[in-house]
């Protein structure tokens, strides 16, 4: 027996997983230390952090990434 493929498509979907960066990390990869971290978030030009916990905090990767990217580009 064949099986019968489907003619329909799916639409893409963003498969790419969500995942958490805790401060060593996200200061790590943003290259800022907790200070400017923080300043940055309340001034609005860094991902803001997601509570995790009642003393947990974490920032998606992929938010960091495009702040990054952001940075990047703005450096022309």
């Amino acid at each position: 027996m064949s099986k019968v493929l489907s003619s329909t498509t799916t639409p893409a979907v963003n498969t790419t997983p969500k995942r958490f960066m805790r401060l060593p990390e996200t200061m790590k990869k943003s290259g800022l230390g907790r200070a400017s971290i923080y300043a940055f978030m309340k001034e609005g030009k860094f991902p803001q952090s997601i509570s995790l916990g009642e003393r947990s905090v974490a920032w998606l990767e992929s938010e960091v990434d495009s702040w990054i990217e952001s940075r990047v580009t703005l450096r022309g």
